[in-house]
């Protein structure tokens, strides 16, 4: 789950980017970068941090031009955080390139172990720089026709925006699973996001979703893009989890608005919780809210603001240690003891994963004065890795696939516990499509 951003035909590009993954700093807090292309050479700055500490006044004079491309990134512990910051980028027989990208390939290893083999020397643990490899060993004359004859030896989920000296690609799998809009901006130029609140920051229009398996090109100087089908159709399927909890409530995801899905996965919650008795409903701040309005809503329970989250704090699903996942459930979140003392509540969050972040929560609504605290998770049980770009755990270290729901409610202490299923998931989603839902049901549907 990383965000990528391109900018094309628009004056201060960079700084355009730059907005755009502020706007997307959610996505990714380990490592930001952008290149820029300014007279056929490109440049590029990276670092470890959010977007404002990597970035400075100083940082635009460098990265001048009309085209730029970047990347939030998120991580994984273990992983050298400067060299696997992104854009990636390179020369090679055509030029100079840049590469960004947000996915998994699954056939990584097996990639990389046959170029190494080939005398390939990588920089980084990245899988984007198989890409970059496969680019600058193609023999096609053309970079659109390497870019086709590199993605076709690549098996997984991603989206990619690929830079040029003179022209900007943006490419999604052709399960299309991870997000890529296109928005017009107000000089003219075209902006590319992996969620469009990053159009509405810097006061783009949407133009539409790159579609699975499609490759769009953008060039330089010129004011329409042009389009090819690349990869192989298949049928669609979005990862669910970006409406569950990646996205920004204000984006739009594949013509669904976030918040109001996640109201719709809050009232199908209700629903399977109408018997529960509670003074209010309280949700787990901030990618609970919207799920506990609907869940209001629909029980005609209050709602009340009894979380109070400390925004300075990141989300602690992304950091790298459980260590520092336990320290900042306290730092980031505190009960207010006014509102709790003697009620009966009904919690609402997206997701249990470990179920110690879910531990901590009610021990904190007990110390507060909680007398009864009822979880309710707008979401399936996560039972099962997933291999398409998200962080999930090992099955070893996801509760839900070592534990049945008795036995996870009594771990975290709650009084009882619900979870959507995964037909009422899809229903509250809408039902006229299909979706990624790996770590749900186990279906690794990407196959080749």
């Amino acid at each position: 789950m990383c965000a990528i951003v391109g900018v094309i035909n628009s004056e201060g590009a960079a700084k355009t980017a730059y907005y755009g993954l502020f706007a997307m700093q959610h996505r990714g807090q380990e490592a930001s970068g952008i290149s820029s292309s300014f007279n056929h050479h490109i440049k590029t700055i990276k670092a470890t941090g959010l977007v404002t500490e990597v970035f400075s006044p100083a940082s635009f004079e460098i990265l001048k031009g009309n085209i730029a491309i970047g990347h939030n990134r998120y991580g994984t512990a273990g992983a050298d955080s400067l060299k696997d910051a992104q854009p990636v980028a390179g020369n090679y027989a055509l030029g100079e390139i840049s590469i960004v990208h947000n996915g998994n390939l699954i056939n990584k290893d097996e990639i990389r172990r046959k170029l190494v083999s080939e005398g390939a020397i990588f920089q980084s643990g990245m899988d984007t720089e198989n890409i970059l490899h496969l680019i600058a060993r193609s023999k096609q004359e053309h970079l659109k026709d390497r870019i086709v004859e590199a993605l076709n030896q690549c098996v997984g989920a991603y989206s990619l925006l690929i830079l040029s000296r003179s022209k900007m690609f943006a490419v999604r799998d052709r399960y299309g699973v991870r997000p890529l809009s296109i928005g017009r901006l107000k000089d003219g130029g075209y902006i590319v996001a992996s969620e469009t609140c990053a159009f509405d920051l810097v006061e783009a229009e949407f133009v539409r979703d790159v579609k699975p398996g499609e490759m769009v090109i953008f060039e330089e100087g010129k004011d329409e893009f042009s389009s090819l089908e690349i990869l192989k159709a298949a049928e669609a399927r979005i990862c669910a989890f970006e409406y569950i909890y990646f996205a920004r409530p204000d984006s739009v995801v594949e013509g669904k608005n976030v918040y109001e899905v996640r109201k719709k996965l809050g009232a199908a919650l209700a629903r399977k919780c109408k018997e529960l008795k509670a003074d209010f409903v309280v949700p787990v701040p901030d990618s609970g809210v919207p799920a506990a309005l609907g869940f209001a809503q629909e029980s005609k329970l209050p709602f009340e603001m009894a979380i109070v989250r400390n925004h300075y704090i990141g989300r602690t699903f992304i950091e790298p240690t459980q260590e520092v996942r336990n320290l900042k459930v306290k730092l980031k979140l505190n009960p207010i003891g006014a509102a709790l003392h003697g009620k009966s509540v009904v919690v609402v969050d997206d997701s249990i994963v470990r179920g110690t972040t879910s531990k901590k929560i009610v021990e904190l609504l007990r110390h507060a004065g909680a007398a009864h605290v009822h979880m309710c998770i707008a979401s399936p049980e996560l039972k099962y890795p997933e291999r398409y770009g998200i962080d999930t755990p090992s099955v070893r270290e996801l509760i839900a696939a070592n534990m049945s729901t008795d036995e996870i409610c009594k771990f975290i202490g709650a009084d009882s516990l619900t979870f959507l299923s995964v037909p009422e998931l899809v229903e509250a989603l809408g039902g006229e499509r299909k979706y990624s839902l790996v770590s749900f049901d186990g279906d690794y549907f990407i196959k080749d």
